[in-house]
């Protein structure tokens, strides 16, 4: 009888289906992030019904590699399933996700309970053996020749039950009939997911800011060549990114002078963010900094020194760039027809012209930019700054990063953005490796807590790489201001321990700069708008307490990934977290006084569990700051910080060990 309904499709008899799968960003339009060398785990939920064995499989790969790898998924309880798999190779990788019905399994499963219950199996050996063949007609050569076999033991009359029954349980059997499972029963993922593989500096990396300009001898105009003379200060610091403001020639209509005053003289040098004039624009170096040469130069120096050379990408223009007279239909217009320039009310920035990303000439435009990203990697650079990402097309960054990184795939991006949460997330998702955050205007226990929890832990932190800088030429935040130097030790501790990627603005942070304009977080005398003389010898600079705190990373796995356990304390003031390394052989305890002008002391409530401590176990804490051991047991322990003399401490968890002569030491 017709029921008046078309031909079901095959695919609905497959019984399994594939759920929350893991890592993916928005259904996977976006990939998730790992790097070079990492162990990922690909996880999903497997469900069907009835009580049959399921199976499955990763299949994953670098998305411009030809064949699949695969990799079977193991239970983990609770219908999830899981596979790892390392990720070798720096670039887009993309993985998939294929489950059935393991009728061979679940054969054997049955077959097992009625020969243990001794009923006539005969006629269930047979089908296993039909089950060998099936998949020997899949198999290689060598493979199909061990599955014939085990099906001819199988039905083997002259045998026992038992020992005919054993040719299925062989283990190398049991490999190859995971290995060939009929595919027209397999269920598959709608779509490949993508994971973005960056260098391990995506992950952990010590960033150090530094006008160049201001490294010249006698408050001179520094160029790059003295920037050079400056790297072992910044190597003996521990820094591993040396980011450098723009180096572009700078406009000279409308220039800004000291403090951003509308007047400028004959020898004030301007914003490097008002970017080009006669003597070129964003693929040219300043004259007064000297040379593509000297750049180069300079990036093969610092890279000798495990130091990466960072650039500042900013797109705007001064009136005075080519692009205003080559392409003025690249900016946008005001009624009467003249360009308009840059305004964040009620601050004005008649220096700098925006460009026009919706503009009729936009296909053009983008592809001028991104031509900017290619033009200095060409140099040798592979790390970039980008300004006010968040007040460019999101829709630019994602085509412009993509295409930088698909001809330079160990590029990385640090998005200068602090705008709304879900505007930083999209920029994460377009292709920024790593992110400004709201670190800056942070302060109490709960808002950090609140804070790092969001940020830290998944579907977050699939995407989003925070970054935590504690001063920046833009920002002089109102706790250094007027918090003198233990406040500046104590955000130097935070930044560097809570994130994995953190900076420092210098030499204004190391010299404790603190005066502002009045009412504002803007530096007096700022170094965006004139050049500083800093003395870099002087006795009280904290470039001593910034070297021990980069040894601490460096020396510390546990500091070098995000993953973190906040552990209650009795003193809102106190602020505890832990970190474990990947392994779980390095465990790092932070304590840190939020109050940078008292003495606060209190009981910390630990979680042994998360510090890899029994119960009732002692264990020692080796203050890497003060290099003082204390001896602890159980999760209540007392600490009292003094700011005046180190307003943190940095505990590596050291556990007990017993040798086999029962002699006892803390690892």
């Amino acid at each position: 009888m017709d029921s008046g309904r078309g031909k079901l499709p095959r695919d609905l008899r497959r019984r399994v289906l594939i759920e929350d799968i893991a890592p993916q960003v928005d259904g996977g339009l976006h990939p998730a992030k790992r790097v070079l060398g990492d162990t990922i785990t690909l996880s999903c939920d497997l469900v069907a019904d009835g009580h049959d064995a399921l199976a499955g499989a990763v299949h994953y790969r670098p998305v411009d590699a030809t064949e699949w790898r695969r990799a079977e998924l193991v239970p983990e309880g609770n219908d999830r399933w899981a596979a790892r798999v390392a990720l070798g190779a720096i670039g887009l990788w993309e993985f998939r996700v294929e489950a059935w019905v393991d009728v061979f399994a679940t054969w054997r499963r049955g077959t097992a309970k009625k020969i243990e219950a001794g009923r006539d199996v005969a006629s269930e050996l047979a089908g296993g053996a039909l089950l060998l063949r099936e998949a020997a007609g899949r198999a290689a050569r060598t493979e199909a020749m061990l599955l014939e076999d085990a099906a001819k033991r199988l039905t083997y009359a002259a045998q026992s039950v038992k020992q005919r029954f054993s040719a299925a349980t062989d283990p190398s059997v049991t490999v190859l009939m995971a290995r060939y499972p009929d595919p027209r029963d397999a269920t598959r993922s709608d779509r490949s997911f993508p994971i973005e593989v960056d260098p391990p500096l995506a992950r952990f990396s010590s960033w150090y800011e530094m006008f160049p300009r201001s490294t010249g001898a006698a408050g001179k105009h520094g160029t790059l060549r003295d920037c050079a003379r400056r790297l072992p200060y910044v190597q003996a610091m521990g820094f591993d990114v040396l980011y450098l403001p723009p180096i572009h020639p700078i406009g000279t209509s409308f220039r800004k002078g000291p403090n951003n005053m509308l007047d400028a003289g004959p020898e004030d040098v301007g914003s490097p963010w008002a970017i080009g004039s006669a003597e070129g624009g964003h693929k040219s170096v300043h004259p007064a900094l000297g040379t593509l040469e000297d750049l180069r130069a300079l990036v093969d120096d610092a890279r000798g020194r495990g130091i990466e050379v960072a650039l500042d990408i900013a797109f705007q223009a001064s009136p005075d760039h080519p692009y205003v007279n080559e392409h003025p239909e690249w900016f946008r217009k005001r009624a009467d027809g003249s360009i308009q320039y840059a305004e964040n009310p009620p601050k004005k920035y008649e220096d700098v012209y925006p460009f026009d990303f919706e503009c009729e000439a936009w296909e053009a435009l983008w592809a001028e930019l991104v031509g900017v990203f290619l033009f200095w990697c060409d140099q040798g650079v592979r790390v970039f700054r980008v300004d006010n990402p968040h007040t460019k097309s999101v829709r630019f960054w994602d085509y412009c990063l993509k295409e930088v990184k698909r001809r330079h795939p160990d590029v990385i991006f640090l998005a200068e953005a602090f705008t709304r949460p879900k505007v930083m997330y999209a920029l994460a998702k377009a292709g920024f490796t790593q992110s400004y955050t709201y670190f800056t205007w942070r302060h109490t226990r709960e808002e950090l807590t609140a804070y790092l929890t969001e940020i830290t832990a998944p579907p977050v932190s699939d995407f989003y790489r925070p970054n935590f800088w504690t001063n920046t030429p833009d920002i002089l935040p109102e706790h250094l201001q007027f918090g003198g130097r233990p406040t500046f030790i104590q955000r130097l501790v935070l930044a560097a321990t809570l994130s994995s990627n953190y900076g420092v603005y210098g030499p204004a942070f190391e010299l404790m700069e603190h005066t502002a304009r009045a009412g504002s977080e803007e530096y007096e005398d700022n170094e965006k708008y004139q050049l500083r003389a800093w003395d870099i010898d002087r006795e009280d600079s904290l470039k001593e307490i910034l070297t021990l705190v980069n040894r601490i990373r460096r020396e510390n796995p546990a500091l070098q990934a995000n993953g973190i356990t906040f552990h209650p304390s009795t003193n809102e003031h106190l602020l505890c977290f832990s970190k474990e390394s990947l392994d779980g052989q390095n465990v790092v305890l932070v304590v840190v006084n939020l109050d940078a002008h008292h003495v606060q002391s209190g009981h910390l409530e630990l979680k042994l569990a998360a510090l890899g401590v029994p119960e009732g176990e002692s264990f020692q804490v080796h203050d890497l700051l003060a290099e003082a051991r204390y001896l602890w047991q159980g999760g209540r322990n007392f600490v009292e910080i003094d700011p005046g003399m180190m307003p943190a401490a940095i505990f590596r968890i050291r556990r007990k060990v017993r040798t086999e002569q029962d002699f006892e030491y803390f690892l």
